[in-house]
C-alpha cells in the first residue's frame, strides 16, 4: 500500500469519527439520544446475526451498506422521518455529503462506496433491499426499547419503513413481532389502539 493512501484513510477515518456525535431522534434506554453510529453498529450485529437465515445473501456486501449507509449524515446530520420535508431531496444532500467525506481517499475506494451507497439508496438489488429492511427494523426497536419523551408518535412506527421491511420474508416475520411490541405503546383510547384490541 503507498503511503498516501494510508494517509488518505487515517484522515478519513479521523473525519467519520464526526458520525459518533451525529445525534438521531432516537433514545436509548437511559433517555439520551442515540448517535448515527450507534444505529450503525447495531445495523450491523443485526446483518450478522441473521446471516445463517438468509443463505441467498452476498453477506460481506451487505455489511458494507450498513457500515457505510448513513456516513455522510457525519456532516449534515440526521432528519428523523417524522420531520422529513417531501419538498427536500435529502438523498441527494446526503450523496454530496458522502462525496465530501470520502474525499481523502483514492480513487478506487471513493468509488467502491458509492457504489455501495448507491446501491442501497435504489434498493433493488436483493442485498440492499435486506439493508434497508433492516435499518427500519433497527430504528423502530431503538424506540420501542428507548425511554422516549412524552407524546412520542408510536403510531408512526406502525407504517414506517413497510415497504422496505416486507421485502424478505424473515424481516416480514420480525416486522410482526416488532409491530406488536410498537402496539403495545400507543396511548389507551386511541382509535389505532382500539383496532389492535380487536
Amino acid at each position: 500500500m503507498k503511503q498516501s493512501d494510508m494517509l488518505g484513510m487515517l484522515d478519513f477515518l479521523r473525519q467519520a469519527e464526526q458520525l459518533k456525535d451525529t445525534l438521531r431522534s432516537a433514545h436509548t434506554t437511559q433517555g439520551r439520544k442515540e448517535s448515527t453510529a450507534e444505529h450503525t453498529w447495531r445495523l450491523c450485529l443485526m446483518a450478522m446475526l441473521f446471516e445463517q437465515e438468509m443463505p441467498e445473501i452476498d453477506h460481506a456486501k451487505l455489511m458494507q451498506m450498513c457500515v457505510i449507509h448513513d456516513l455522510g449524515e457525519a456532516i449534515s446530520g440526521d432528519i428523523a422521518a417524522v420531520d422529513q420535508d417531501p419538498n427536500i431531496d435529502k438523498s441527494y444532500q446526503e450523496r454530496l455529503d458522502l462525496q465530501t467525506l470520502i474525499a481523502p481517499l483514492n480513487q478506487p475506494m471513493q468509488q467502491h462506496i458509492l457504489s455501495l451507497w448507491d446501491e442501497y439508496e435504489q434498493a433493488e438489488t436483493l442485498e440492499a433491499k435486506v439493508a434497508k429492511g433492516l435499518d427500519k427494523l433497527e430504528t423502530l426497536i431503538q424506540h420501542n426499547q428507548g425511554l422516549n419523551p412524552d407524546g412520542f408518535d408510536y403510531e408512526f412506527n406502525l407504517h414506517y419503513g413497510k415497504k422496505y421491511t416486507d421485502q424478505h420474508p424473515l424481516l416480514a416475520a420480525i416486522r410482526e413481532i416488532v409491530d406488536q411490541d410498537t402496539a403495545s405503546k400507543v396511548q389507551p383510547g386511541t382509535e389505532l389502539e382500539n383496532e389492535v384490541k380487536k
